[in-house]
């Protein structure tokens, strides 16, 4: 079941998107889409069907947690998880996420099993794993 997921990817660089699809691929969640920005991600969000977002902190346009308040404050999309990642680990960061409803917080770099681990930890959370 958990194969069929829809991950919505959210980094405003090409090559770190790439780097997430590829391994959420090898964790076996192969249905992934893109976004370069929050702005972008929100109009994927709002037209598609997606069941997990994976967003970076820093994106012009509009940042990871203007679209997690974004999300969060959306009837319809407040029910999804979003993992927040960021390059800095800043303990205001992981505050902010936390409080702003993110359901985890990763720190890049990261391996294929800190990503699996933290996805599979929330899906179990919310009742899709």
């Amino acid at each position: 079941m958990a194969n069929d997921l829809r991950f919505l990817i959210v980094d405003d660089f090409s090559t770190m998107r790439r780097i997430v699809r590829n391994l959420l691929k090898e964790s076996g969640f192969t249905e992934a889409d893109e976004a370069e920005d929050g702005v972008a991600a929100l109009h994927k969000l709002r037209n598609g069907k997606f069941d997990f977002v994976v967003s970076d902190i820093n994106m012009p346009n509009m940042n990871g947690f203007q679209l997690l308040t974004e999300i969060k404050s959306d009837d319809k999309l407040k029910h999804l998880p979003v993992l927040m990642v960021t390059a800095e680990a800043r303990k205001e960061d992981i505050v902010a996420a936390a409080q702003g409803g993110a359901a985890g917080y990763i720190v890049k770099p990261f391996t294929k099993a800190t990503l699996e681990e933290k996805v599979n930890l929330i899906l179990k959370k919310v009742g899709l794993g």
